[in-house]
């Protein structure tokens, strides 16, 4: 990955994936008194085993939003973001669940081989962010 993204780019996904993985492990459960912005067009969710995936979804509905628009080249790009914050946030996720980890990142593989081929076809990229949107939601409701 080297050059294809700057430095404080990377720093900024870093410092997010860390956010996310603290934020997962916190045991606080009463959020009324900040319940947080409610510009989200994602349903509230509670945290699976893995922690709170819902930064992760909400990249996953933003690239099935552009699929479904017919931008694909948009939404490879921003299918990207979810690929480098997947990533980032392993080390925390992985050990939580091992088995559901594996099951989201082959869902997450699926999307990104979908927008990746060449060329790309709108069917396949819907078929594969409406299973990686299913498996989210699955997996939120196991917890």
């Amino acid at each position: 990955m080297p050059g294809s993204h700057s430095l404080p780019r990377r720093a900024s996904v870093m410092m997010a994936a860390l956010l996310l993985v603290c934020a997962a492990g916190c045991s606080r459960t009463d959020h009324s008194a900040n319940p947080g912005p409610a510009a989200s067009s994602a349903p509230p969710v509670a945290p699976s085993r893995l922690g709170d995936l819902a930064a992760f979804r909400r990249i996953a509905a933003d690239v099935s939003t552009m699929v479904d628009k017919g931008d694909l080249p948009a939404a490879k790009a921003r299918v990207k973001d979810l690929e480098v914050e997947w990533d980032a946030a392993e080390a925390g996720l992985k050990p939580r669940d091992a088995a559901n980890w594996h099951v989201l990142d082959k869902a997450i593989d699926r999307a990104l081989a979908a927008l990746r081929s060449d060329p790309p076809t709108q069917a396949d990229c819907k078929a594969a962010l409406r299973d990686l949107l299913a498996t989210f939601d699955n997996l939120q409701a196991k917890s």
